[in-house]
């Protein structure tokens, strides 16, 4: 990806979405927040690095929400929820079509000036353009630095957020069940089982429960910790 000045609104990623690693996506996220400040609010597409569909938040999901931002998810194939977003794109694939841009860094600078330009210089109503009509568009008033994020991140955001997700797993032949692709053992007995799985904040564990809600193990969740959620780094590798 391609990170330059901080007035841009978008960055463009030479591969497949999907295929971003999350911490680069989580350092282009920093670098909008220090310009435009921190939204209160993120609309998001269920796939990865957002949503993954899976049935635990991601990491980065679990960052944002540490950073005080609340997460609202897309419905899986209605585009239409997020149409502004949609329509910018449409308008950014033919202001600048990339196959016309002898490589990323020649787009990411066609992309710039057409922000610029759609922004602050294009008539919106009545002749002014879209910053003069929506002036505090420029700043959500909410500021961030990595300064501020090393003190103010807040882990039991993140576990509150966790917790209100129930995963459902099946036990496998060794008695154990995948969370964030570690390995938890539930016990050899309960092999074949569907079992229920949820974060404790007071716990700081994983609460596994049979189908009638009986406690089956309480195991420690290491992997939930300021450093590793903020590291985006909650799986092994």
């Amino acid at each position: 990806m391609s990170v330059r000045e901080p007035s841009c609104r978008r960055s463009f990623f030479p591969s497949v979405w999907n295929e971003v690693p999350a911490p680069a996506v989580q350092a282009v996220l920093r670098q909008a927040f220090g310009r435009w400040g921190r939204p209160a609010r993120l609309r998001l597409d269920n796939g990865w690095p957002w949503g993954g569909w899976n049935d635990l938040p991601t990491a980065l999901a679990l960052w944002l929400v540490g950073l005080g931002i609340e997460l609202t998810f897309n419905p899986p194939c209605q585009p239409q929820h997020n149409g502004v977003v949609e329509k910018a794109q449409d308008t950014g694939q033919r202001w600048c079509p990339p196959a016309d841009c002898a490589g990323v860094a020649a787009l990411q600078e066609q992309l710039d000036a057409m922000d610029q330009l759609q922004r602050d210089e294009y008539p919106y109503v009545e002749g002014h353009s879209r910053s003069a009509i929506f002036p505090g568009l420029c700043h959500s008033g909410r500021s961030y630095t990595p300064a501020w994020e090393e003190q103010a991140w807040d882990l039991s955001r993140a576990e509150a957020y966790l917790s209100a997700s129930v995963a459902v797993r099946q036990v496998g032949k060794k008695g154990q069940v995948s969370i964030y692709a570690w390995r938890y053992s539930v016990g050899s007995r309960n092999q074949g089982q569907t079992i229920c799985v949820q974060y404790v904040p007071e716990e700081k564990g994983w609460l596994m429960t049979d189908h009638e809600g009986k406690t089956l193990r309480l195991v420690p969740a290491p992997e939930i910790t300021r450093e590793r959620i903020r590291a985006l780094d909650i799986s092994p590798k």
